[in-house]
């Protein structure tokens, strides 16, 4: 299919939601020539930062650059004056943390997890063996196709390893990050980090689809920091690890109910679930303190935990309801008028409290397609 990289081919239908730290706005919008939905990342460039541009750059570029069915695939991108706009295939569900934050607010279904980090599993082997560090993984870079399968996005936080040498430096805009973060990697020390560092990452993704929120959600940075580097590892929250009337779940990682704040609503049915033994494994293999004692992503694909999925005869969109994917058979069409999203480009440009000098050639910024 050729995505024309033309602004007048395709049509806005709504705002499906933000990026880029609520920065940049994602619209539906549907490819005129052969009617098939995308979603548009939509960035104004006249409010990003040098170091935002570069970000965007990255994104474009290592989107581009790889390929592979668990992977976030690129479609196109292009400038209309001072907006960018990045096309990529439709996710029907979204991301992970849009169906915990709006069906699953107390975690996704056990056998659902599963599924997910089979196949976030294999799209991180693949990044590992072009010899790339993630650096980002979380619910929030997990997206849901309409099928069921899972693709890894986030990927502007990538960065190439030598083998004989760890990174030491952090991500640009690691901050919104530093939940799922590494200890290592948190610690800036000289020992640095390396992909095992997403592997524990893994481990704390999982915590945040099992729970319904992160572990250290709500909690003050330096603790969090305190906590990860003494060795504590998170667990996930069931019958086996909370126990009613006793606040022990600072023990794992977690704040008390009472605390835990806007973003990580109470777990009801924390005390009645029960998680497998082979998931509770899995969390603390990946969330071991030494990063050579966690498993490798393919030791990971051969978990017990992971491996069920094989054995499971149920269609993960099934597993998913009441979600329902968005499809070109459920969407409605939609006018000429845009009326509905009428002045759009100018709350675009109101998105950033801080405007910034904007220096880059537009050329450095869209690749040549």
């Amino acid at each position: 299919m050729n995505f024309e990289p033309d602004l007048k081919q395709y049509t806005m239908c709504s705002v499906l939601g933000s990026c880029f730290s609520d920065r940049a706005v994602v619209f539906l919008g549907k490819h005129n020539k052969s009617g098939n939905l995308v979603a548009m990342k939509n960035f104004n460039l006249d409010s990003m930062s040098k170091t935002d541009c570069q970000l965007i750059q990255d994104e474009i570029y290592n989107t581009r650059q790889l390929m592979h069915p668990n992977l976030i695939p690129y479609v196109t991108s292009f400038l209309d004056k001072s907006q960018l706009y990045v096309v990529f295939p439709l996710m029907g569900y979204g991301s992970c943390r849009d169906l915990l934050r709006n069906h699953f607010v107390e975690g996704l279904p056990e056998t659902v997890i599963a599924f997910v980090l089979r196949d976030v599993l294999q799209g991180l082997e693949y990044i590992h063996n072009k010899g790339l560090v993630h650096r980002a993984i979380k619910a929030g870079h997990i997206l849901i196709r309409a099928d069921g399968h899972a693709s890894l996005s986030g990927l502007r936080s990538m960065c190439p390893i030598d083998k004989r040498s760890n990174l030491h430096s952090l991500p640009l805009q690691s901050a919104n990050n530093l939940n799922w973060s590494s200890p290592e990697m948190l610690e800036q020390n000289l020992l640095g980090y390396n992909e095992k560092s997403d592997i524990y990452s893994i481990g704390i993704t999982s915590c945040e689809l099992a729970n319904g929120f992160v572990p250290f959600a709500e909690t003050d940075t330096t603790f969090m920091l305190t906590q990860k580097v003494k060795g504590l590892i998170p667990h996930l929250l069931d019958c086996t690890t909370c126990y009613p009337y006793e606040d022990n779940a600072a023990d794992n990682g977690y704040q008390s109910e009472e605390t835990i704040g806007v973003n990580a609503a109470p777990v009801s049915s924390v005390y009645t679930r029960m998680f497998s033994e082979e998931f509770h494994n899995l969390v603390e293999l990946c969330c071991q303190r030494d990063p050579e004692s966690r498993p490798s992503a393919p030791n990971l694909l051969a978990h017990t935990f992971t491996k069920q999925v094989k054995r499971v005869n149920v269609k993960v969109t099934d597993l998913l309801r009441p979600a329902v994917p968005l499809l070109k058979t459920n969407v409605a069409e939609i006018s000429d008028d845009l009326a509905s999203i009428g002045g759009m480009s100018q709350q675009l440009s109101d998105l950033d409290l801080l405007t910034y000098a904007w220096d880059f050639d537009l050329n450095d910024i869209v690749p040549t397609l």
